[in-house]
């Protein structure tokens, strides 16, 4: 095999490859007790549990790590059994110890057939939107808060006090963190109140800092593992009057910034969590770090600077959920959501095709039309490939006579390598004079590859990210979910580069790509470096191939099965057009006496 061929495979694999990557990419402890009974209580509903009475301290709730004295909880300790808060967005879990969030699930996305778990956290994990003193990241506020429900309201209430060297506790200061939810929202918002009981300012500072509020440890779906392409957590910033998101680059897993941000996006290939913080200054924190059993923990603090007033009040507004620009949109219109705000731009955390934006726009529009007339995304794929392979042939019948036309010049090109082994120059001049008699471009059978890329790479991100795709179902027990591979099989042991799942789509996928390259390239005939070169086309593309998109989406891997299939009976007809006409041409050239007789 030559350097030419050699690199030619080369190119070829790494500008497909690098093609979808880019496609893809551009367009990412305290032990916790065991649950509780939890109590269901509906927007509807209000509980209430009596404020903290300030005579007695309990005995287990001490800070002291850093601190100018300990931060301690005051007051008659709440009932700190969990509940369950229901919108029709949304199911939370709400934890009265920290006035967090343990579950939030997602009620019009399901998961396995329950709704989505969008905090994705293990027996080690801290909950969700845990206060921390000053700017630590450690060691949560999680006294038990009392609760009150109005309404869309959920609102958390706790007394503390800072102890002296000598124990006595200091001027008391009430901690109230209210969630108000909308009626039709994915956004919700945070109020962390803070009211001293004496005319001075809040004494909760340390290292100029007030407090820290976290969303922390993932958000979900699960996850066994990431990759840049198929499954992945990206953060997104988006500065102050900047028009485009930017990616933060962290430094050993932390990016720290005090500049003024319009919103911080932890984005996942089918939900975001973007916080929008107020009009106050402050620290954001990103961190991703591997946990104990979270593969990757993806966490955002905001840390806001010293209080100075006796009160004050912080609101947070949180986005939670799908990434469809219908459900972030609303946010830019104050008329169109419960909270009147305007000019979020949330949709700019969308993943973006760049350039190929609108052919993923149209493909997708046509793939919905397709399943409305027929409810069944795995259907709809294999129609829409076949409307693209009929839209395609007529670059794809010219691509394959230029094919054929060279391969009938291969005893020619082969007689004048022959002829001038030596002489590089004398063989290129040759070619070129062989192709201009010939009336043959040497590019004709590249062009309409080319041509065809740009449709490959839009269908390409579509399938991978399209939402609707997510948990579509095409063949029950094989195929559940388009937007994850097909699990046939999983095995106690990892394979190497594969893991323990065995997927069935992409051996097909493989066998299919193999035998078409093989009916493609049948009767070309060829020196033995051109042999060779078929031979690696045919065996080594196709295996590389595998193992890149071996954990691709279903839906992805089914559409270059179903285009290969197509490849393979429109070539079957193709090799066989060719060799009658060339058993025709042979019939003329036996009998050419009797045909001009019968004439």
């Amino acid at each position: 095999m030559d350097k030419n061929t050699i690199l030619a495979i080369i190119l070829s694999v790494v500008v497909i490859t690098v093609g979808m990557s880019i496609q893809a990419t551009f367009f990412g402890p305290t032990t916790v007790e065991p649950a509780q009974t939890q109590t269901a209580v509906s927007a509807s509903e209000e509980g209430y549990l009596a404020p903290a009475s300030y005579a007695q301290l309990p005995s287990s709730l001490a800070w002291g790590s850093g601190l100018p004295g300990s931060l301690t909880a005051v007051g008659q300790q709440p009932g700190s059994t969990p509940f369950t808060f229901t919108t029709e967005y949304f199911s939370i879990t709400f934890n009265p110890a920290g006035a967090s969030i343990s579950s939030f699930r997602l009620n019009k996305h399901l998961d396995k057939g329950e709704p989505v778990e969008l905090l994705f956290k293990d027996s080690e994990s801290h909950d969700a939107f845990l206060l921390y003193a000053g700017n630590d990241r450690s060691n949560p506020i999680d006294a038990v808060f009392a609760h009150t429900v109005v309404g869309n309201t959920v609102t958390f209430s706790r007394d503390f006090a800072i102890l002296g060297q000598d124990g006595t506790p200091g001027d008391t200061f009430t901690i109230t963190k209210t969630y108000t939810f909308g009626d039709a929202d994915y956004l919700f918002e945070v109020d962390v109140e803070m009211t001293n009981s004496v005319n001075k300012a809040i004494p909760l500072v340390y290292e100029n800092s007030a407090y820290t509020l976290a969303f922390e440890p993932q958000i979900g779906p699960s996850f066994a593992s990431l990759d840049k392409n198929y499954n992945y957590r990206r953060f997104y910033i988006r500065e102050d009057g900047a028009k485009k998101k930017t990616m933060p680059k962290l430094s050993s897993g932390l990016y720290t910034t005090g500049k003024p941000l319009s919103w911080v996006a932890l984005a996942g290939k089918y939900f975001s969590f973007i916080a929008v913080p107020d009009a106050t200054s402050y620290t954001v924190s990103l961190t991703e770090q591997a946990g104990e059993e979270i593969p990757l923990e993806s966490s955002m603090y905001f840390t806001r600077p010293t209080i100075r007033g006796a009160s004050q009040v912080d609101t947070w507004r949180f986005y939670a959920g799908p990434q469809l620009k219908r459900d972030m949109a609303p946010y830019n219109d104050a008329t169109q959501n419960s909270f009147g705000v305007s000019g979020l731009n949330l949709e700019a955390a969308l993943d973006s095709s760049s350039w190929l934006g609108w052919l993923e726009t149209i493909l997708k529009a046509i793939l919905n039309f397709l399943y409305r007339l027929i409810p069944n995304y795995g259907v709809g794929i294999i129609l829409l490939t076949f409307l693209l392979k009929l839209l395609l042939h007529p670059i794809t019948k010219k691509g394959m006579e230029s094919t054929a036309k060279m391969s009938a010049l291969t005893p020619k090109m082969d007689e004048i390598k022959e002829r001038w082994p030596d002489n590089p120059t004398k063989q290129n001049e040759e070619m070129a004079a062989l192709y201009k008699k010939e009336k043959i471009n040497p590019m004709g059978g590249c062009l309409p590859m080319l041509l065809q890329f740009p449709i490959l790479i839009g269908f390409y991100g579509l399938l991978n990210k399209h939402f609707e795709l997510r948990g579509a179902m095409f063949i029950p027990g094989w195929i559940p979910d388009l937007s994850r591979p097909d699990v046939v099989a999983t095995l106690p042991f990892n394979l190497p580069f594969l893991g323990n799942e065995l997927h069935l789509l992409p051996i097909f996928y493989t066998v299919s790509m193999i035998f078409s390259m093989k009916i493609t390239q049948s009767g070309t005939g060829g020196a033995a470096g051109q042999q060779g070169m078929m031979k690696m086309m045919t065996y080594g593309m196709p295996i590389m191939f595998f193992f890149v998109l071996y954990n691709a989406p279903s839906g992805l891997i089914l559409y270059w099965s179903v285009m290969n299939s197509i490849s393979i009976v429109q070539q079957l007809y193709t090799n066989k057009k060719k060799t009658a006409a060339a058993e025709n041409a042979d019939n003329v050239q036996q009998f050419p006496q009797s045909t001009r007789k019968r004439r």
